[in-house]
């Protein structure tokens, strides 16, 4: 099986703008491109998604570049529905930093910024030199500007779509760029460029795009309770990509195999039928987790935040510390203990038990760890020095009740 037949069986390849595609992926020795704006600063899972094929096409003898669009980024590519907001330059200048050193550490690949060739292109050169190349009507059929007529799109929105083609243009010239890789969405500003380079320079470029990863309903993967599953650690913990991948969706888990990992397909297929007639060892979700988590923060990463997970499950937080806490603990909100409290006045005021009675029962029926103890004494005293590492306190009620306390 080729690359371009694997990257098919992965569901990698939705449309492609010549049959020759096909032949030019599996020879190897081409240089593609595949680009994004740095609209914040950190990639997201869904970056992460479709940046793993400047990995698989590397492997396969090509050469990948990724364009970090600080000059496009100032505009911003239309959204289906509204306007983008625009960001200060200083802003856009920050996150290409930040985004150009994810993208070398994680793919070691050539990054670049158009904003090194736009910012000199005055208005009458970019009118004569690219603009006459553009037939309006040509424009507004492209399903990215045809979906925003009806409500309106400024010029500078309408403009995009000209601007990614000068890209593709440039890289073409002066990288020897015969390719552009993206999500299905850029479809149409792809085409454009591909028609220009065409006419103004008389040179055959090809393209390709990839589907959307979506979950079951249609909607974007990569988001879990509205927050984004961001690639730096800071902003979304091993920990808590672990949640994520884990609590996949059965139906789409092998789906999300496919695009997310290097396994093979015989090892995926193993997973598959595992997940079929065991689906309760979830072995598929687990390795998920593990590809994914090894490949973004690296082997220690994945076992500290199944650590964690086991730690949560088993009650027995105690084997956690402070850092570790703070990552199980991410979501929750924290309640400050001022003064030592009588455990039972403590599982009220956090509202572990709705009354005193309440709360003693809790406490003499053995249904309240703290710090993954059981304690069963309504006369305990709770402070400072229970707190591990003289920061958190954690009371456990039941089986999944958790909070979080403050010291």
């Amino acid at each position: 099986m080729g690359i371009y037949e694997e990257l098919q069986w992965r569901g990698l390849i939705k449309d492609v703008s010549d049959p020759v595609v096909k032949d030019k992926i599996n020879n190897g020795g081409v240089t593609f491109y595949i680009g994004t704006d740095p609209t914040g600063d950190s990639l997201h899972i869904g970056h992460f998604s479709s940046f793993l094929i400047c990995k698989r096409l590397k492997e396969a003898g090509h050469h990948p570049i990724v364009l970090v669009g600080g000059g496009t980024g100032l505009i911003g590519d239309p959204k289906p529905d509204s306007e983008r907001p625009m960001i200060k330059k200083e802003t856009v200048e920050h996150n290409f930093n930040c985004l150009k050193k994810q993208l070398v550490n994680l793919f070691g690949c050539e990054v670049v910024n158009n904003y090194d060739w736009l910012k000199d292109i005055n208005f009458i050169d970019f009118l004569r030199d690219f603009g006459k190349y553009f037939n309006v009507n040509y424009m507004l059929n492209k399903d990215i500007v045809a979906r925003r007529l009806e409500q309106g799109i400024t010029y500078t929105e309408f403009s995009y779509m000209i601007m990614q083609a000068m890209d593709f243009w440039y890289l073409s010239e002066n990288k020897g760029v015969t390719m552009q890789v993206a999500g299905q969405d850029q479809w149409g500003n792809i085409t454009a460029g591909i028609e220009l380079i065409r006419k103004k320079s008389g040179k055959e470029v090809y393209a390709f795009t990839m589907p959307m990863l979506t979950k079951s309903d249609g909607t974007k993967f990569g988001k879990t309770n509205g927050k984004a599953i961001w690639l730096d650690a800071d902003k979304t913990s091993p920990y808590e990509m672990y949640q994520f991948f884990i609590n996949s969706e059965d139906s789409k888990v092998i789906d999300y195999l496919k695009f997310l990992t290097f396994l093979s397909k015989e090892e995926i297929e193993r997973l598959e039928e595992k997940n079929k007639v065991e689906p309760h060892l979830r072995e598929a979700h687990k390795t998920l987790a593990h590809e994914v988590i090894k490949f973004i923060h690296g082997e220690e990463a994945y076992q500290n935040a199944l650590k964690i997970s086991e730690a949560l499950f088993s009650g027995k937080v105690n084997t956690l510390n402070a850092k570790e806490i703070e990552q199980a603990f991410a979501d929750f909100t924290r309640t400050k203990l001022e003064e030592d409290k009588n455990i039972v006045d403590l599982l009220v005021e956090i509202k572990a038990a709705s009354s005193k009675r309440e709360g003693r029962q809790f406490v003499e029926n053995g249904a309240v760890s703290i710090n993954g103890e059981i304690n069963k004494d309504i006369t305990s005293i709770i402070g400072k020095n229970n707190a591990i590492e003289g920061k958190y306190i954690v009371v456990r009620r039941g089986k999944k009740n958790y909070y979080l306390i403050e010291c």
